[in-house]
């Protein structure tokens, strides 16, 4: 694979967005799959390779209902199963959710049938990283959670397993020396700090030293660089993050019909801005103007007065 290092000037994409998230590591590439791979196997502390990947919501060019949540299910080579999702602004009862969900993924598995005992049953990860909340009390950005009786120091030994990154709490680790930190480090720097000029060296020395960060940042650039990829990602996270905006106002507001207004109206204003936004910096990018007008579908007139 040839290096893949990021310029100072480079303006990346957040990778912290869900949808972002998923558009890297759910791509049919080799290099993708690969990616999701070696990032489930630094979080679950053990080599496995990805097999399948199934999508629990639209594709992610789909952008009708933006409260649904981007994770990526999918299944090892062995059988185990593992969501991943990237939570950029995790609501209060994340923990809740979790173990909700976790037990929901580790019961997914059919053992019916004279040939299945529960002994059948594979190991089952839910795995969130937390973009900008603190959720546990100390200063670990890494927990992994199990059945456990805290009474007697007991573990069940059971097979589902609850995996959590606090990307908040990495203020320390990213002063480490690269060749000092684990892999796990590597990979929650690397989604931190990503969009950070100032740490862009760090990120390069990260991204030289694995192979699998180093995948993922080739489909981001190719993504970073597919205009019209770019231009849909970048409609879609202003229109996420205007609608986002349009609640908390209106919550503020203590209106249930300004909720219901903004919403409407953010809806068609929204996505329109967040066109525009996109248009006017593939134009500042120098792409042809029937290139921009194709993909934006905004005219012609409209794209040169911006």
């Amino acid at each position: 694979m040839a290096n893949m290092f990021f310029s100072e000037a480079d303006d990346l994409i957040d990778i912290r967005h869900d949808n972002v998230f998923k558009a890297v590591f759910t791509r049919d590439s080799p290099v993708s799959q690969g990616a999701l791979s070696r990032l489930v196997s630094a979080l679950i502390d053990k080599n496995v390779s990805i097999i399948t990947i199934t999508a629990n919501e639209p594709p992610i060019g789909n952008i009708r209902d933006r409260q649904i949540r981007f994770d990526i299910s999918c299944r090892t080579e062995n059988g185990e199963l593992v969501n991943v999702e990237m939570s950029l602004n995790p609501a209060p009862f994340e923990p809740i959710r979790l173990e909700y969900y976790a037990g929901r993924l580790f019961t997914s598995q059919g053992i019916r049938g004279t040939d299945y005992d529960y002994d059948d049953l594979k190991q089952a990860y839910q795995i969130s990283i937390l973009a900008t909340k603190r959720f546990f009390p100390d200063n670990e950005f890494y927990h992994i959670f199990e059945y456990y009786d805290p009474i007697n120091c007991v573990t069940l030994n059971g097979r589902s397993r609850i995996i959590t990154l606090e990307l908040s709490k990495l203020d320390r680790v990213v002063e480490k020396p690269t060749e000092a930190m684990s892999v796990r480090e590597h990979w929650a720097v690397f989604f931190r700090y990503l969009t950070d000029k100032s740490k862009r060296r760090k990120i390069n020395e990260i991204v030289e030293g694995e192979e699998g960060i180093a995948m993922a940042s080739e489909v981001l650039m190719t993504i970073s660089k597919d205009w019209e990829e770019w231009a849909r990602l970048e409609s879609e996270l202003k229109y996420e993050l205007d609608m986002q905006s349009l609640r908390v106002h209106a919550k503020k507001q203590g209106r249930k019909e300004g909720l219901e207004e903004g919403l409407k109206e953010g809806h068609a204003q929204g996505r329109a801005e967040a066109m525009k936004d996109a248009a006017r910096r593939l134009k500042a990018m120098g792409i042809p103007l029937e290139q921009i007008t194709e993909a934006s579908g905004l005219s012609a007139e409209l794209i040169e007065g911006l």
